[in-house]
C-alpha cells in the first residue's frame, strides 16, 4: 500500500504487483519519493510527475495509454521523460512526441472522491507539491 500526499489532499492506493511486478518494484527503490505534481499538456484531464533521466530499470509492463481516474503510470522513458501519470478524469497519454503508454503500477483506492478536486488544485492553482510513501 502506497500513502499519496498531493495538494493538501490525501490518497491510498495499491501496488499492482501481479500485473506489474518489475514496476512495482522499481516504484519501491524510489521511495519515499517528493516532487511537483503539474497539469499535463497534452493528456488530458491529468496531471504528471516529472522524474527527469531517472533510470528506473524496467521496460513496458502492464503499458496503456489510456488509464481510468487513479489508474496511476510509470512512464520508464524513451520518447519522453521519466514520469509518473497521475489521471484525475478521462486520459489519453500523450507527449510534444505523440501517444505514449505508461506502465499501470499502482490503483487509487482511499481518496477516489478527491481526485477531481486534485485536477482543479493543479489546473487552476499550478504545481502542487506530492509525496509518495509506503504506508
Amino acid at each position: 500500500m502506497i500513502r499519496i500526499r498531493a495538494g493538501g489532499l490525501e490518497f491510498t492506493a495499491r501496488l499492482e504487483e501481479g500485473l506489474a511486478p518489475r514496476t512495482c518494484a522499481a516504484f519501491r527503490r524510489c521511495l519515499p519519493l517528493r516532487g511537483k505534481l503539474i497539469q499535463a499538456r497534452w493528456s488530458g484531464e491529468s496531471a504528471w510527475v516529472p522524474l527527469g533521466q531517472l533510470e528506473v530499470g524496467v521496460s513496458f509492463e502492464n503499458a496503456t495509454s489510456y488509464p481510468s481516474a487513479g489508474q496511476l503510470l510509470l512512464y520508464p522513458g524513451g520518447l519522453s521523460e521519466t514520469e509518473i501519470l497521475f489521471p484525475y478524469g478521462f486520459t489519453c497519454f500523450a507527449s510534444k512526441a505523440g501517444q505514449l503508454a505508461g506502465n499501470h503500477f499502482a490503483t487509487i483506492d482511499g481518496g477516489r472522491e478527491q481526485l477531481g478536486e486534485l485536477g482543479r488544485r493543479v489546473l487552476w492553482e499550478g504545481a502542487q507539491d506530492v509525496v509518495f510513501e509506503e504506508a
